[in-house]
């Protein structure tokens, strides 16, 4: 299993060899080091964490953790079935991909604040003449009230985005110099977010 941390940098387009036109997201991936092999003896869990962009300053307890290793800004984790050869130290590019590789990209989506039924869950609305007026976008009715209380899970307005998602099975189209990965589609989040990359 390979896996990257990432950083988001835009959309473009890439022209495949029989002229059509591909979409993709251009990732900054790597250099990452690892700051910490996880096994089962002590930890209860196998897992590899990687650490990815330079920090100015640490907290002392972070700085304690990195006390021998750069000084790194972001700390995520990885679950694995085996670690490996890979200790504490190592450093892990983006050449690591292939052109080709099936990847699962793990972000955090753009946050859209408080919404409405419409916009976050797709209601159709009330028809817009005879009758109907200020209704168009109102999400009607919410069922019984016998049980005097909105039943848990009930699609309402509410906050939308914001939130952890895995966009699966991805295809990498290429590895460009510069530990630039170019995946094909839509990544989770906002420009310059972070992303968790890893294969299937």
């Amino acid at each position: 299993m390979k896996f990257i941390l990432a950083k988001k940098l835009q959309m473009s387009q890439i022209y495949a060899d029989d002229g059509r036109v591909v979409p993709v997201t251009l990732v900054q991936a790597g250099p990452c080091v690892v700051t910490q092999v996880k096994g089962q003896d002590n930890d209860g869990y196998n897992a590899v964490q990687l650490g990815f962009l330079n920090a100015k300053r640490l907290n002392q307890p972070i700085g304690g953790h990195l006390k021998d290793l750069p000084k790194l800004r972001i700390l995520q984790e990885f679950r694995v079935d085996d670690a490996g050869e890979l200790k504490r130290g190592d450093v892990i590019e983006a050449q690591k991909f292939e052109a080709g590789d099936t990847v699962h990209v793990t972000g955090v989506s753009k946050g859209r604040g408080f919404q409405g039924v419409v916009k976050r869950h797709g209601f159709k609305g009330s028809p817009a003449s005879h009758g109907h007026k200020d209704q168009l976008r109102m999400p009607g009715s919410i069922g019984d009230t016998g049980a005097q209380k909105v039943f848990k899970g009930q699609k309402m307005p509410g906050r939308m985005g914001d939130e952890q998602v895995t966009v699966k099975n991805l295809q990498v189209v290429d590895v460009r110099d510069g530990g630039v990965l170019a995946i094909k589609g839509a990544v989770p989040g906002a420009r310059n977010s972070i992303l968790k990359i890893k294969t299937v």
